[in-house]
């Protein structure tokens, strides 16, 4: 119709997503206004989302479409306008301090572009963190460590710095540093923006075997569609809002179909 936003009538047309295992983590109502000037700017717009035990979803948008805003309010680091958060179906206030410390230590893995380990541990200490920050034993510590070393595949390079590590030796280290401690939801933000493709091949398949084997809820905000190939379903984001959702079919017209519903949706924006 002449005059109709084709995003917002594409909102109304998002598929429900098949549950898998149970609900994990669900926001309703997702509203963050950052008011610090003269003109407010509205991140993010009334964003209903449910993620399920052991799906891995995939986050796309434009610059500035609300992407780390949202890994920012479903890891409490910050506390959205309105709206409300559901942990495992109970709605919980998490996003006030001492709750919103918990809620990251008990239910969150990060994962970053750019790995952000500490240069003076070796592999073996970076990976430990988590588990010393909640005050495990060092017999417990042990036992953890070498278990997520396997894992990764890092065993050999266990008492290496940060610094004599590859790139994507780093990401293993941070991914098995995110889920030593057994997170309810792994946060990756543009996990393999940083490494090069072959390397990125490697981290995808990392990803996708722990998501398996762990049955690891996860989120992984990239703009790069073929590495939203590797997820169960991609959401796409446009100013705050979802405004599409493709559920990948794995096979090989899954890289074209994200390729043009993101296309659309940044030519949405001019």
């Amino acid at each position: 119709m002449s005059g109709q936003n084709p995003l917002k009538k594409m909102m109304n047309n998002i598929p429900v997503p098949q549950q898998k295992l149970k609900e994990v983590l669900r926001v309703e109502g997702l509203t963050k206004v950052f008011d610090k000037s003269s003109q407010p700017i509205q991140a993010l717009r009334q964003v209903d989302l449910t993620l399920y035990e052991g799906e891995m979803v995939a986050i796309m948008g434009t610059s500035g479409s609300g992407k780390s805003t949202l890994l920012h309010m479903l890891s409490a680091i910050d506390a959205p306008t309105s709206g409300k958060m559901f942990v495992f179906g109970e709605q919980r206030d998490v996003h006030l301090e001492p709750q919103a410390t918990i809620f990251r230590r008990n239910h969150i893995g990060f994962v970053f572009q750019s790995f952000e380990l500490l240069e003076d541990l070796n592999v073996m200490d970076n990976i430990a963190m988590p588990l010393i920050l909640k005050g495990l034993t060092n017999k417990e510590i042990e036992i953890l460590v070498k278990e997520a070393l396997d894992q990764v595949g890092m065993k050999k390079w266990r008492t290496h710095l940060p610094t004599e590590l590859s790139g994507g030796q780093q990401q293993r280290v941070a991914i098995a540093r995110a889920l030593i401690a057994k997170p309810s939801i792994l946060l990756a933000d543009e996990p393999t923006g940083a490494l090069d493709f072959n390397t990125t091949n490697d981290i995808l398949h990392l990803l996708v075997q722990l998501n398996k084997e762990l049955q690891q809820t996860m989120v992984i905000v990239t703009h790069d569609a073929y590495v939203a190939t590797f997820a169960d379903r991609v959401l796409f984001f446009h100013d705050g809002q979802i405004v599409d959702v493709y559920t990948n079919k794995k096979d090989e017209s899954d890289l074209e179909e994200i390729l043009e519903k993101f296309k659309y949706i940044a030519r949405g924006e001019q």
